[in-house]
C-alpha cells in the first residue's frame, strides 16, 4: 500500500480531502499531520476582531472531513524532513514514512529569527501566526480594554496587518491602534497602484501609520529604527510569514526566499515525489490537487497553469470592504457583503453533513 503524507491542513489540502470524500483511491493510506483539530480560515479573522463573527463562525472542523476522505489525522509540527529515506520527523521525535509528502502548511512566523531583528518580541509580543493561538488569545486583549483604553501596535505591511488594525479599531474604538508599516509602506497589503486609497481608509478610520521599523519591544513600548519610542501595552506581531525553517535543511531545492522551488507539475524540481502549495512553495497556487489526483490514479501530472486574477478584498468598518481586481477598485457596503458571501460559500463546502 502507498503512503500518502499531507503536512498541513492548508486550502489546497482541504480541498483534495473534500474532493477524495467522493472518490477514494484504492491501495493508498492518506494521513494527514496538523497540530489543531480545528482549522482556523484567515479570511474571517479580521470579521472575527472586529467583534463581527463569533469564533465558531471562523473554524473548519478537520474530523468530518478526514473520515469521509477515509484519512487519519496525527497531532503534531514538523521538525526534519529526510528526502534520502523519505521521512519526516515530528517535533515529538517521532517519525513517519512516506511514497508522497505534500506540504501545505501556510506561512508561520519564524519566531528565533523575528527574535534577533525584534529582541523582546517573544517575551513582550503578540503572534498573529499560528491563527489558531491568535484567536484563542484576542479575546484577553479585549476584555482588558473594558477597563481602560489601549494602546495598540501592528507590526506588519501586508493585507492581514492592514485588515487586523481596521478591525481592531472597530472593536475597541476607545483604544488607540497604530500600524507600523516599515519603511517600505504597504507594499505587501494589495496589489501594485492602491497603497494611496489603503492609506486613505486607515487615515479616515483613525489608524496611525508610522513608517518606521521596529528593532526591539520592551514593556509598554515598541523600540524604532528612528530612535523614538511607542508607548504600547498590546504589540501586535503580525509581519508576514516564511517558509518553515527545517526546508533549509532538507535538501529540497529552494529558491531566494528558501521556499521549496516547484516544476510545472506542482513537484519539488530536484525530488519529484514532494509536492508543496502556497506560502511553503515558489508557485502562489500550484493545481496540487488535481495532480494528487491524478498522482493516485495512475494518470499523468498535468502542467500548472496561471490562475486568473483574484478578487482582493480589504475588509473595514461596518461590514464594508475594498475590492480590488485587474487593476480597478470599488468600495462600499456592497463589496463587504460580497466578501462575507463568498467566505461563507467557502467555509459551507467543509461542514457539509
Amino acid at each position: 500500500m502507498k503512503k500518502l503524507l499531507l503536512l498541513g491542513a492548508g486550502q489546497a489540502h482541504l480541498d483534495l480531502l473534500s474532493t477524495l470524500a467522493s472518490q477514494q483511491p484504492a491501495d493508498v493510506q492518506l494521513t494527514l499531520i496538523a497540530p489543531y483539530p480545528l482549522h482556523v480560515y484567515a479570511g474571517m479573522v479580521p470579521r472575527f476582531v472586529a467583534g463581527q463573527h463569533a469564533l465558531e463562525n471562523c473554524l473548519i472542523s478537520l474530523e468530518p472531513i478526514l473520515k469521509k476522505a477515509g484519512a487519519r489525522w496525527l497531532t503534531g509540527n514538523a521538525a526534519a524532513l529526510d528526502v534520502k529515506e523519505n521521512t519526516l520527523r515530528l517535533a515529538d521525535g517521532s517519525t513517519f514514512g512516506f511514497d508522497w509528502l505534500s506540504i501545505d502548511t501556510g506561512a508561520l512566523q519564524n519566531r528565533q529569527q523575528i527574535e534577533a531583528v525584534m529582541p523582546g518580541a517573544r517575551e513582550h509580543g503578540l503572534f498573529v501566526r499560528p491563527l489558531e493561538a491568535f484567536c484563542a488569545l484576542w479575546p484577553r486583549v479585549t476584555e482588558l480594554a473594558t477597563s481602560r483604553p489601549m494602546r495598540i501596535a501592528i507590526i506588519g505591511n501586508d493585507l492581514m496587518s492592514v485588515e487586523l488594525a481596521l478591525a481592531m479599531r472597530q472593536r475597541l474604538p476607545g483604544s488607540a491602534v497604530t500600524l507600523l508599516a516599515g519603511t517600505g509602506g504597504l507594499a505587501g497589503a494589495m496589489v501594485p497602484g492602491h497603497e494611496q486609497r489603503i492609506l486613505k481608509i486607515l487615515r479616515e478610520h483613525r489608524v496611525t501609520v508610522l513608517p518606521d521599523r521596529v528593532v526591539g519591544i520592551e514593556a509598554q513600548q515598541v523600540l524604532l529604527a528612528s530612535g523614538a519610542r511607542l508607548a504600547c501595552d498590546v504589540p501586535i506581531v503580525a509581519s508576514a510569514g516564511s517558509a518553515p525553517a527545517w526546508l533549509s535543511g532538507s535538501a529540497l531545492t529552494l529558491d531566494v526566499h528558501g521556499q521549496i522551488a516547484l516544476d510545472v507539475f506542482g513537484r519539488s524540481i530536484s525530488h519529484p515525489k514532494v509536492f508543496a502549495a502556497n506560502e511553503v512553495s515558489s508557485r502562489a497556487k500550484p493545481a496540487l490537487t488535481k495532480n494528487l489526483l491524478a498522482l493516485l490514479a495512475g494518470s499523468p501530472a498535468r502542467r500548472h497553469q496561471s490562475a486568473p486574477d483574484h478578487l482582493h478584498f480589504v475588509a473595514y468598518g461596518q461590514r464594508r470592504a475594498l475590492l480590488v481586481w485587474r487593476g480597478l477598485s470599488m468600495q462600499g457596503r456592497w463589496a463587504g457583503w460580497l466578501k462575507d458571501w463568498l467566505e461563507r460559500r467557502y467555509l459551507r463546502r467543509y461542514r457539509r453533513d
